[in-house]
């Protein structure tokens, strides 16, 4: 191929591509020509490219194709239009949608830990099996206390919030499996379970609830809204109704993934009360309502916000276009 000789005879199609993909708006006729010219010259590039490889001339033709072919497939909203939509619109909507059984999630976890603790502190022989006395009075008097204060306070924030940030996308990505769930959120009240035990058996119960306050409130519930985001996506697939499973996993994943961004936010905050807030010598009426009143905030964000947000038809999934196309099936 004589490669200037191609590129005189064709400058005159590349230029009016060039012009066509310049404009803002088209008539009927000129989007029809656009695309022809798009077509024309991507058969062009692709002989450059076959018979002469990287050249000037076929990086200026790509240039051009590019700039044409955002006219007819459009660009990319600008992500800082996107934010408020996200946080206003799509994250409280998927969150509300969960509302439910976040509580189910919040009663049998509170159930299993009273429990555990009321079975553990009325059995010596398995309190005895947690440990040795001493172990056990210097865990209750002791160590519990200084978890929240051993290591600088923005360290051991920036430590609580990538593990609870973790677990919380873990209950997501694997809630499709069914047990996982389950699984996390009976160890997890399990745990809650012995601990009160053990600090009740040696009178330390005061410590348990006023250590654990602050900074759970806001932390167990962003856990409990992680685990029913995962158990959402399972029953999608299991209980699809009127859409096909994939459709059903697709939309649900879509929109319950938003929940797992949303938390991370959630749990830097909460982190943020356990590293600064509760190993503080302050009132525990002071350090409660902190908790408290982040909590508070949260459920009106998911409750209220979430409501108009659902009412005005948003589920938390991407819009049609974002989402791609769908595959009309038979009701």
């Amino acid at each position: 191929m004589d490669l200037d000789a191609y590129t005189a005879a064709h400058r005159d199609e590349w230029a009016r591509l060039d012009a066509l993909g310049r404009r803002g708006q088209f008539s009927g006729a000129e989007a029809d020509e656009l695309i022809e010219r798009y077509q024309a010259g991507a058969s062009d590039l692709s002989a450059i490219k076959t018979t002469a490889g990287s050249t000037a001339q076929g990086a200026q033709l790509s240039l051009f194709l590019s700039r044409a072919r955002l006219r007819f497939t459009g660009a990319g909203p600008n992500i800082l239009r996107q934010i408020p939509a996200f946080f206003v619109l799509q994250l409280p909507a998927a969150l509300y949608r969960i509302r439910w059984l976040t509580l189910v999630l919040a009663v049998v976890t509170v159930g299993v830990a009273a429990l555990y603790a009321l079975w553990v502190s009325n059995d010596p022989q398995v309190l005895a099996n947690l440990g040795s006395d001493a172990q056990l009075k210097k865990l209750a008097e002791q160590d519990f206390v200084d978890y929240y204060s051993e290591n600088p306070a923005a360290s051991f924030t920036g430590q609580v919030w990538t593990n609870n940030a973790w677990l919380a996308a873990q209950c997501i990505a694997f809630g499709i499996t069914g047990f996982y769930v389950p699984v996390l959120i009976m160890s997890n009240a399990q745990n809650l379970g012995l601990s009160a035990a053990v600090l009740f058996h040696y009178g330390e119960g005061d410590t348990f609830f006023l250590y654990i306050m602050p900074h759970g409130l806001l932390e167990l519930a962003a856990i409990f809204v992680a685990g029913a985001a995962g158990l959402r996506i399972f029953w999608a697939w299991v209980a699809p109704g009127a859409r096909t499973r994939a459709q059903a996993l697709a939309e649900d994943g879509r929109a319950l993934f938003t929940v797992a961004l949303g938390l991370v936010i959630v749990l830097f905050i909460s982190g943020i009360i356990e590293g600064f807030v509760t190993p503080q010598p302050w009132p525990w009426a002071v350090k409660i309502g902190i908790g408290a009143l982040a909590l508070a905030a949260f459920l009106a964000y998911m409750l209220i916000v979430g409501r108009a947000a659902v009412r005005a038809g948003h589920t938390g999934d991407l819009d049609e276009f974002e989402a791609g196309a769908k595959q009309l099936v038979a009701g």
